[in-house]
């Protein structure tokens, strides 16, 4: 009961402000996620290319068996005047090369200066799947304090959708800025150590042990099927819950009379599909499935803080995302997940629930 309360006074909040269900306000009041039509509303009052008071990142990522590459599809088609942002090069060395580390702030704060974005600069970030690796690039500007952040719900197929205009080629960054090196909000990211320490304890019988929620495939939970990384055991942590991060979504169709005059990106065929944000109440629905109606309410009245992992850190931000639309205020993310995890000899894997 408390949960569904506490999601009705924050549609209600929500709404007060103007935005969709799901576009809780956050720090500064810049929604976490913008409709194509708010977006569209903000460029049109946001036109003079020499400010950088709004800045539009493309921030595609594929998996790694994937032949797509989210530059080369920038090229051929992206937002009007946006511009790319790579999370595997704007990210930390790892000693195991792991992908889209959090950067240090340095590199963080360079990223911005070359992309032309300010500490006041409201970015407004997408990706080409609709809602997938978009809300890692908002984790991170978040992170770092740069709360004038947002997603684009839908990303480049919900704005096409939309009857959105395009362009291809390269940016256009006619002003670079100087960003100064923020401070990371150590906080919102979990590390190895944290994890395993965590992982020996019962979170039912210890009050101050986090949930983990694990994005990745149900079978890959389990041990039951094998993990996209070669050599790499499936299974899960200790402890660790299952929430698939597409429970947070939905699947949509471009309609087929704007899907036959655009350019798709990596020259996909068939039906032009993309995902989108469940509302505030199915992404509390998914919750409640995964963790039970009383772990839910602890989480969401602050009682005990939550962590999202998933194969690389990815998809774990669609969980984070879906919580911070929530409310939930205690939530991190394990920066290295699984991959970070299991290939550490030493680590304890569990097979089957």
């Amino acid at each position: 009961m408390f949960a569904r309360s506490f999601v009705r006074s924050t549609l209600s909040a929500s709404r007060r402000f103007g935005l969709r269900n799901y576009a809780t306000m956050f720090g500064d009041h810049c929604p976490l996620v913008l409709t194509p039509a708010q977006l569209q509303t903000l460029k049109e009052t946001h036109h003079d290319p020499e400010q950088t008071d709004l800045v539009v990142l493309d921030a595609s990522w594929h998996m790694p068996n994937s032949p797509r590459k989210g530059a080369a599809e920038f090229l051929q088609v992206h937002l009007p005047s946006a511009r790319f942002i790579d999370l595997d090069e704007v990210a930390a060395p790892h000693p195991f090369s792991l992908p889209h580390m959090m950067p240090p702030p340095q590199t963080f704060a360079d990223a911005c200066s070359r992309l032309g974005i300010s500490s006041s600069t409201h970015v407004v970030i997408y990706d080409s799947h609709g809602v997938f690796s978009s809300p890692r690039a908002l984790y991170m500007f978040r992170a770092f304090g740069h709360h004038r952040s947002s997603i684009l719900d839908g990303g480049l197929p919900g704005w096409l959708a939309h009857g959105g205009d395009t362009e291809d080629g390269e940016a256009n960054i006619m002003v670079r800025s100087r960003y100064n090196p923020p401070t990371l909000n150590s906080a919102m990211v979990k590390d190895y150590d944290q994890i395993v320490a965590n992982s020996q304890v019962d979170p039912t019988k210890e009050p101050n042990a986090f949930y983990i929620l694990d994005a990745r495939a149900k079978g890959r939970f389990l041990g039951k099927d094998p993990e996209p990384r070669p050599g790499l055991s499936s299974g899960h942590m200790p402890y660790a819950i299952s929430l698939p991060f597409n429970a947070f979504l939905e699947t949509y169709t471009v309609p087929e009379s704007v899907a036959s005059k655009v350019v798709r990106p990596g020259g996909q065929e068939g039906p032009y599909t993309y995902t989108r944000l469940r509302s505030t109440q199915g992404i509390l629905d998914a919750l409640e499935d995964a963790l039970g109606p009383e772990r839910t309410q602890e989480v969401l009245q602050g009682k005990r803080q939550i962590v999202t992992s998933c194969g690389s850190g990815m998809t774990a931000s669609i969980l984070w995302l879906g919580l911070k639309l929530l409310g939930v205020e205690r939530v991190g993310l394990y920066d290295e997940s699984w991959m970070g995890y299991a290939m550490r000899p030493e680590s304890k894997i569990v097979k089957g629930e």
